[in-house]
């Protein structure tokens, strides 16, 4: 069949929409039809270079839609289905999978040369294969993907907002939650207010901390972090240093969660100075893997018993947490409709990635017509 879709051919370059071949679903494999995809920064991070794929690919790792049809020995969904797209899948049997640390499953490993167990590229046309990003790729109409990377949700949630849930809003919150482990009372700091870290301030507020500190420079975003549950907004870490030390008698923060868009050795350093003993650090925001992004004292980190981790989806299990999560949308605990800034048609997408880079969005979505 075909499929309109938007590809990345070289880093640097504006993305280019293709009409393309998709190969129906082979054993445990389904079709999708997408109805929405979110823009999320890690697209962009392979726009301008950041991280290394195989290219040409379809980018777009956040995606909803409905399953059209399964192959042979597909037991996770059905023909008619509501789905939310995990961007990493999780086979449910390899060790971490089956220890609960599905956000790091060996089926994830490869997800960025876009191709199916295999290895298979359901997707082809005039430069021979296709990659799909995070084996997803819905910036497409259409999408043949494993059933591994797809959870069934209710048929009555609204699918433009769901959306949200297979990438930016589970990273943010878990990293709140998960790793970080925001306790109630405690004081935590977010830094960066994009599309994850906006999540993050809503873990933390509702963990029940004390005090949630949003630290970014455009004012948009403080005001939508104040919105939604941070109690204090700051447009510099410098700015914030005070604040959090006479708000915790000097004691400083129990967590400071990284959000950037671009992660930086400055970056880490605040978060760093921004917690006190026994304080944790959650690294969430990349760079390329060949940046150094952490330089610190280490005796200050073995004296003061400080914490430095790294966090991929928020530590989350999609199988349970993108349903759990949407329950607390269903519920009103979690806001998703106040974070969609804009939506764009997919031909629409590299004006909305230059908004996302002009920091104009808190979340951008695109919109498939079929």
């Amino acid at each position: 069949m075909k499929t309109k879709a938007a590809v990345i051919y070289q880093p640097g370059a504006p993305l280019e929409i293709e009409e393309l071949d998709l190969d129906g679903p082979k054993d445990g494999e389904v079709l999708i039809r997408y109805t929405y995809a979110g823009l999320c920064h890690s697209d962009l991070h392979v726009m301008l270079g950041d991280l290394a794929v195989r290219m040409p690919m379809v980018l777009g790792h956040e995606g909803a839609g409905i399953i059209e049809e399964v192959g042979p020995g597909v037991t996770r969904v059905a023909a008619g289905d509501h789905v939310v797209c995990s961007f990493i899948p999780n086979c449910g049997v390899c060790r971490y999978c089956a220890n609960g640390q599905q956000s790091i499953c060996d089926m994830g490993a490869k997800t960025l040369q876009g191709n199916l167990p295999g290895p298979r590229f359901p997707i082809t046309g005039p430069k021979g294969e296709y990659g799909a990003m995070c084996i997803l790729g819905t910036f497409s109409q259409y999408g043949t993907v494993h059933q591994n990377s797809v959870v069934k949700v209710d048929d009555d949630l609204p699918l433009d907002k769901a959306v949200l849930v297979g990438c930016g809003v589970p990273t943010g919150w878990g990293s709140a939650v998960n790793t970080a482990d925001i306790k109630p009372g405690d004081t935590a700091v977010v830094i960066g207010v994009g599309g994850i870290g906006i999540n993050a301030v809503q873990g933390a507020r509702y963990a029940g901390a004390k005090n949630v500190i949003a630290i970014d420079p455009l004012e948009n975003k403080r005001e939508k972090a104040l919105e939604l549950g941070a109690t204090h907004a700051f447009a510099t870490a410098a700015e914030a240093m005070d604040a959090v030390t006479d708000m915790t008698r000097g004691q400083m923060a129990d967590s400071a969660i990284l959000t950037v868009g671009l992660m930086n050795a400055e970056v880490v350093e605040q978060g760093f100075d921004l917690i006190g003993k026994g304080g944790s650090v959650v690294v969430t925001g990349i760079n390329s893997v060949e940046e150094k992004t952490i330089q610190l004292s280490g005796s200050l980190l073995t004296l003061f018993r400080k914490n430095i981790k790294g966090s991929l989806f928020g530590d989350c299990n999609p199988t349970t947490d993108i349903p759990k999560i949407l329950s607390l949308y269903q519920s009103g605990d979690l806001k998703l409709d106040e974070l969609i800034t804009k939506t764009y048609k997919l031909e629409e997408i590299n004006q909305g990635y230059d908004d996302l880079q002009a920091g104009k969005n808190i979340r951008g979505v695109v919109v498939h017509e079929h």
